[in-house]
């Protein structure tokens, strides 16, 4: 009886995302990583207003939307502008810090 070794290929996370999402900077990929970033913002912000005490509808009053859309917030169902975000951390009492990062593109500055 002959039993054949077979090694297993080892695959780092960031090769898997390239073959089964997309290389970076395609569409398919920046999309997987803005949703990925809006899921992480979302659990952020659930976990910080309940270390705070605070209901939905008392962080919503806080801003002055509805609970529904903190919900939608936290669980990333819907878009959400800059200006909600800073809102929701102001009444969260929490410093937001935004890193921009350039991907591959010069930076073309006129005079």
């Amino acid at each position: 009886m002959t039993t054949k070794n077979k090694e297993l290929k080892m695959y780092t996370f960031d090769q898997i995302k390239d073959e089964f999402i997309g290389q970076i900077g395609t569409e398919k990929r920046i999309r997987y990583e803005q949703e990925l970033q809006l899921e992480i913002l979302g659990e952020l912000i659930r976990k910080i207003r309940l270390e705070r005490n605070l209901t939905q509808t008392e962080l919503g009053k806080l801003i002055g939307v509805q609970r529904a859309q903190i919900s939608k917030l936290e669980n990333h169902t819907s878009n959400v502008t800059m200006e909600t975000i800073l809102k929701v951390f102001g009444a969260l009492r929490t410093k937001v810090n935004f890193n921009v990062e350039l991907l591959n593109s010069p930076l073309n500055r006129t005079s």
